[in-house]
């Protein structure tokens, strides 16, 4: 199947475009990777969210409040979700890269492939990530590098804000749903409120690294496959988070959102000293 690569400028940005006869997908590098759209080309239904009133591309400040930013589809959450301090450095809100830019690999493009870097200037990481199709699916490789000579702790998460649509249901193993403490509202993501109007879950360990939307209407799928790290965070907000209304699946390295939490948990990556490690997650449209 041959895949179409493209880039345009839409308010100011670059966003890179990859897409075949399954799968459009828009990458903005200058946004931290941020991804503004994940588009099923055989039924029309653009996965991603943003916030109401159009799609609104602009820069953040390090240290900006994630509430702040453009918001729209996924990022990549590192070192930590929540700010916390951790040896003596201000770890921002969602973490560093979303306030980022990063550098494209012109050479894996020029192959198909969109590869991005950014080094953080918090934390003593170098942060890639490469962005495949293989027909209906989008694999996610990522590398991440620490540049100190000593171990270091990192909590990571895949943050994809996701519109939900009337007859979505949440799809997961038995063995992972098991884990959620009956939390009622993962029942029924396209109608559920939960307390407070918004509620962020966190299971772990998992055995079966998989999770899912089916459409029961319309039969529209969107699956989540990953290795290596054995969490998964779930949210949902229907109004209780600045208004808004989306839900996220959240494959994770760590049992909490702050990084200082995770360590004391015993839950998050650990880097050793000049190390690398690399993860992948694969998305399938249907």
């Amino acid at each position: 199947m041959t895949n179409n690569l493209s880039v345009r400028t839409e308010q100011g940005f670059e966003v890179y475009v990859l897409k075949n006869q399954d799968v459009k997908i828009a990458i903005v590098p200058e946004l931290g990777g941020r991804i503004i759209s994940l588009k099923n080309r055989r039924t029309g239904r653009d996965w991603m969210w943003h916030p109401p009133g159009g799609l609104k591309l602009f820069r953040n400040l390090p240290g900006d409040d994630f509430s702040d930013s453009p918001l729209a589809g996924m990022d990549d959450c590192l070192p930590t979700i929540a700010p916390c301090v951790w040896q003596g450095r201000q770890l921002p809100d969602h973490g560093e890269i979303w306030s980022a830019s990063c550098t494209v690999d012109e050479k894996a493009w020029q192959k198909g492939a969109l590869k991005t870097s950014v080094a953080l200037k918090i934390s003593p990481f170098d942060f890639e990530r490469t962005v495949e199709l293989d027909g209906n699916e989008i694999r996610f490789n990522y590398q991440l590098r620490n540049r100190n000579s000593a171990a270091e702790y990192f909590l990571w998460a895949m943050h994809p804000l996701l519109s939900l649509r009337g007859g979505d249901q949440l799809v997961l193993p038995a063995s992972t749903r098991a884990l959620l403490n009956g939390a009622n509202w993962v029942d029924a993501i396209d109608s559920a409120i939960p307390e407070r109007n918004c509620s962020k879950l966190i299971a772990g360990p998992v055995t079966e690294k998989c999770c899912g939307i089916r459409n029961q209407k319309t039969g529209e799928r969107l699956d989540f496959e990953w290795d290596e790290n054995n969490g998964l965070g779930l949210w949902l907000t229907r109004g209780g988070w600045h208004g808004y209304h989306h839900f996220a699946m959240e494959p994770t390295n760590g049992g909490a959102d702050a990084l200082t939490a995770a360590i004391e948990r015993k839950w998050c990556g650990t880097l050793a000293g000049s190390a690398v490690a690399t993860w992948q997650v694969r998305l399938r449209i249907g």
